[in-house]
């Protein structure tokens, strides 16, 4: 009768195992059943390990690493967690943006196992559960996104993904200290379209910078024009003042020079026989300016008796012995020199 019930129990386990989906049955499940120490009663727990011990079918304690001693038969190894950081494959899956492109997005979840405890007994696979939800919060903070928000705020949208999954899974004794993506795939006309987009916004760029270096190239040529002129007035205005100063001074020097002719005539004809030799010198200038009659001009206003020089020389010497007279004798000594004296009439 034990025995009948057995294999009926067996078998009904057998055909429950085989209609259950594939997809509880993960790698992670196969791996956890096939690595479980048997209970020795002396037990060595590696490090970065927990092991969980159940004692007639409930939940016992932990075993730390290091020595451990179990009672036979009662106690068994139900569960063991590794409390290394765990990576997690996100596979490939599709996503619709916020402006209804469809993308094939996949990433790497890092995760740690913080509570064994609730990670044997609060979910049945953890890996499993924890992967379903990245994929489902991926999905749900692309959707609040635009297509181009998705490539710029790739790392916002990282940790909003670990925010969103450690919400969830404290009760599961997990902690996700990162989320990665990979890959991003768009559509082949999104991705036409978006190369159009950046070689458009790669000529614009050209232009406007071809525009500012052409306008820095006028303004410069403008200043330089405008520093010339200036050099140039300037250089001008310098010249203009040193040629004012070179009259002034050429003016002073020739005053000085006529006023020393003046000072020197008048001592020599201060002297004895200084009114011959002014008398020579009007001859002189006299017969100088009538040998250049008619050469500039053709209209000449001759006096009548034009060839007398003596006349000349005579009338001449009697206008400066008038002029002599009715100049005031202080005048005649603020030049510090003896006064000039009047010649005989004649």
């Amino acid at each position: 009768m034990l025995g009948t019930l057995c294999r009926t129990g067996g078998a009904v386990f057998k055909n429950s195992q085989q209609s259950l989906p594939r997809l509880w049955v993960t790698l992670s499940q196969q791996r956890c059943a096939s690595r479980l120490p048997m209970n020795t009663v002396v037990l060595f727990v590696p490090q970065q390990e927990a092991w969980v011990v159940q004692r007639m079918g409930r939940f016992h304690r932990i075993l730390e690493p290091g020595l451990n001693f179990l009672i036979p038969v009662l106690d068994k190894v139900r569960y063991v967690q590794s409390l290394k950081e765990i990576v997690i494959d996100i596979p490939e899956q599709s996503a619709v943006s916020l402006d209804n492109v469809t993308l094939q997005i996949d990433g790497v979840l890092y995760l740690r196992i913080l509570d064994p405890l609730k990670a044997s007994y609060g979910v049945e696979d953890p890996e499993y559960a924890v992967t379903q939800l990245a994929q489902t919060t991926m999905r749900s903070e692309l959707g609040k996104l635009t297509l181009d928000k998705v490539f710029r705020e790739r790392e916002s949208l990282n940790s909003n993904i670990v925010r969103s999954i450690n919400q969830a899974s404290d009760d599961w004794g997990i902690r996700c200290l990162r989320y990665e993506i990979k890959d991003i795939q768009v559509p082949p006309r999104i991705k036409d379209s978006m190369q159009m987009q950046v070689e458009a916004e790669r000529k614009k760029r050209a232009t406007v910078l071809e525009s500012e270096g052409m306008r820095e190239s006028g303004i410069n040529v403008a200043e330089g024009r405008k520093q010339a002129q200036i050099l140039a007035s300037e250089g001008e205005k310098a010249e203009q003042i040193n040629k004012a100063a070179g009259e002034a001074q050429a003016v002073l020097a020739k005053a000085e020079a006529k006023s020393k002719a003046i000072r020197l005539l008048s001592d020599a004809l201060a002297e004895q026989n200084g009114n011959a030799a002014a008398s020579l010198s009007v001859a002189e200038q006299y017969v100088a300016a009538f040998s250049n009659l008619a050469k500039k001009s053709n209209t000449l206003l001759l006096p009548s008796n034009a060839g007398n020089i003596s006349g000349m020389v005579t009338q001449a010497m009697t206008i400066y012995s008038k002029l002599a007279k009715q100049s005031p004798p202080a005048e005649s000594m603020k030049t510090d020199e003896l006064p000039v004296q009047s010649p005989p009439a004649q």
